[in-house]
């Protein structure tokens, strides 16, 4: 019997695959979407903690990290964050501004998945097959490639890669894509778990373990880069959108800082408090900061001896080095929590050989990458969605 033929077959029925599909079906391509799942879009549904932090008010392609930073420029300005919160608006779909330009839809997830499924349905012309993993993609003739997968085989002319990375493999993440990408004589970059919380093995894991639940907000920041946003102390280290941030720019065995207190210079703060209230314990005034558990924990660990002095009778240099130690707290973690709990994958499929225009291989003809699977890592706040749907829109023109 002879296999089945579309016009294209995408691999991966995320974010980026079921835009795709949905759009390319919107120019008359027959579409199969297959998916080694049993249920399409897992990430999505649990991504923001169920309510899908589907983009950001303000996308610039300086949110990407990526060895080749200009290949997001073209994709991003030609299907824009605006044109996303277009398609969310007339599908009725509320949703709410949080921190940072980051839009969370109100009733849940399900709804950007129904939206983009609704999509996928309006023409007709996309199928979509779960429980469905591929084995192998062999090109056929010119034009033409075969998809062998645990269903069957299907025939068509484009094969679209959107299988994601190596992030949460409990929802389906795979190194499926990058291993076809080398079949096709592709350069892969290293891949590592980004936005990840850090894991520690030394004294501050005791530490961390004690505050577990706790948060405040902090700067992070290594040499590579600065993030000021919420920390949040876990049993195993620190997590939180400031450490997640960071861990996208850290490296194994390297240390970062910690601003206990950003937006101040506790230091002169705490001189002006010795003449103010010289009978004050250190730890008192800093209460009015950070929860008194928090406090209690960077005593021990800055000043234990002075613990019971009040801040009149210590001298102001001493004072400067609390100061710099509460403002430049340096901590070295044992390593990230790694794929299990990674929201997305850094490194990929290296994009001086892909086209930025069509998102098509420059290596074989018909093939196209998108979303994750490429070296393109967004921060966090709706930026790995956003490239996503614009990553997926280039290579709907032209698929």
């Amino acid at each position: 019997m002879a296999a089945a033929y579309y016009d294209v077959i995408v691999i991966g029925a995320g974010a980026s695959g079921l835009m795709l599909a949905a759009l390319a079906a919107r120019r008359g391509r027959k579409v199969l979407v297959v998916e080694k799942a049993n249920k399409v879009g897992k990430k999505i549904l649990m991504s923001g903690g169920g309510k899908c932090n589907f983009t950001n008010l303000y996308v610039e392609p300086e949110h990407y990290i990526s060895h080749n930073p200009h290949f997001v420029i073209s994709a991003l300005s030609r299907y824009s964050n605006w044109d996303f919160i277009g398609l969310v608006c007339d599908y009725g779909i509320e949703y709410e501004e949080r921190k940072h330009g980051q839009l969370f839809t109100l009733n849940g997830a399900k709804d950007i998945l129904n939206m983009l499924l609704s999509e996928c349905k309006k023409t007709g012309n996309v199928e979509i097959q779960s429980s469905c993993e591929v084995k192998a993609v062999n090109p056929l003739y010119e034009n033409s490639f075969e998809v062998i997968t645990a269903q069957g085989q299907f025939n068509c002319e484009s094969v679209v890669v959107a299988s994601g990375g190596l992030s949460i493999p409990t929802l389906g993440g795979s190194g499926f894509g990058y291993e076809l990408a080398k079949q096709f004589g592709h350069y892969v970059y290293p891949t590592r778990a980004g936005l990840v919380p850090f894991t520690f093995s030394d004294q501050f894991k005791e530490v961390t373990t004690r505050l577990s639940g706790n948060a405040l907000e902090a700067t992070l920041s290594n040499s590579l880069n600065t993030f000021t946003e919420a920390l949040l102390f876990t049993h195993r280290g620190l997590s939180g959108p400031s450490a997640l941030q960071l861990s996208n720019y850290w490296c194994n065995g390297e240390s970062f800082q910690i601003n206990f207190l950003p937006g101040t210079d506790i230091a002169i703060w705490l001189k002006q408090k010795k003449q103010s209230q010289p009978k004050v314990l250190l730890r008192t005034l800093l209460n009015e900061y950070m929860a008194k558990s928090i406090v209690v924990e960077l005593q021990n660990l800055i000043w234990p001896e002075e613990s019971e002095i009040g801040i009149g009778n210590l001298s102001d240099q001493r004072l400067e080095e609390i100061g710099e130690n509460l403002q430049n707290f340096n901590v070295k973690p044992s390593g990230t929590e790694g794929y299990r709990t990674a929201e997305v994958t850094l490194g990929g499929i290296d994009t001086t050989e892909v086209s930025s225009k069509t998102m098509e291989s420059k290596k074989q003809k018909g093939i196209y990458f998108i979303g994750e699977v490429l070296d393109v890592t967004g921060h966090l706040g709706g930026y790995n969605f956003q490239w996503a749907w614009a990553s997926a829109h280039a290579a709907s023109q032209y698929v």
